[in-house]
């Protein structure tokens, strides 16, 4: 029993052997916009937003993702404005 345990390892190891680097599609993140790019075209953002509303699927994950991304920076800005109250309180 104690010898069949490291041969049964050993054997498990051999047979696995070095898997070989998965292979990227030459389209996948090489075509799509960065977020500054699509922050800085609010046209084709508006575009692309639409499309990903209604074709998530076919326009794919990481485009939809940036486009999400680009719009949010857009709204946010770039966070350096400090909020500044009113000089009057507000009355209820």
């Amino acid at each position: 029993m104690k010898k069949i345990i490291p041969f049964l390892f050993v054997s498990l190891l051999a047979g696995c052997g070095q898997s070989e680097a998965p292979q990227k599609p030459s389209d996948s993140a090489a075509n799509i916009p960065t977020v500054e790019e699509l922050a800085a075209n609010p046209e084709r953002l508006k575009e692309l937003r639409r499309q990903c509303k209604t074709d998530r699927p076919v326009m794919g994950e990481v485009l939809c993702n940036r486009v999400a991304d680009a719009t949010r920076k857009r709204f946010y800005g770039d966070g350096k404005v400090p909020y500044t109250p009113p000089k009057e309180p507000p009355k209820f």
